[in-house]
């Protein structure tokens, strides 16, 4: 066992699934990751950027979780490793401050469709819109 993943464990940061692959697809704005289950999700930008784990998407505590508009075309330009447990996204907007960490992703990729839906269903509940507003 590495030493990345022992510290990894030691702080709580225990994963069930491993990534074996991650790809970004840029012309489509789509994260790829195969875990080692043979699972394989395809995320696009715009959901890993509106549910950011970051404190400022998340909050800092219940019932405080700020629903992003405009995000519709937001893309990654850079994508970096922390430590043996996560990801470190930075998108086109310039946020920059989400670890998404493999148990997160994992979660993500499995419940994406309710949770893409319980989003448009509140985008459209407070007249928000997808699309970027215009100066």
């Amino acid at each position: 066992m590495s030493k990345d993943i022992r510290e990894s464990r030691a702080q709580g940061l225990e994963t069930e699934h491993w990534p074996t692959e991650v790809r970004y697809i840029s012309a489509a704005k789509r994260l790829e990751i195969d875990f080692d289950d043979g699972t394989r999700f395809s995320y696009p930008a715009e959901l890993l950027r509106v549910e950011s784990p970051s404190a400022e998407v998340q909050g800092h505590g219940p019932g405080q979780k700020v629903v992003l508009a405009g995000r519709r075309h937001v893309g990654i330009m850079e994508i970096e490793p922390v430590g043996n447990y996560a990801l470190r996204l930075k998108f086109d907007d310039l946020h920059e401050t989400g670890i998404y960490s493999w148990q997160y992703l994992y979660r993500l990729g499995l419940e994406q469709e309710q949770i893409w839906a319980d989003y448009l269903a509140e985008l459209e509940r407070r007249g928000l819109s997808r699309e970027p507003s215009r100066p």
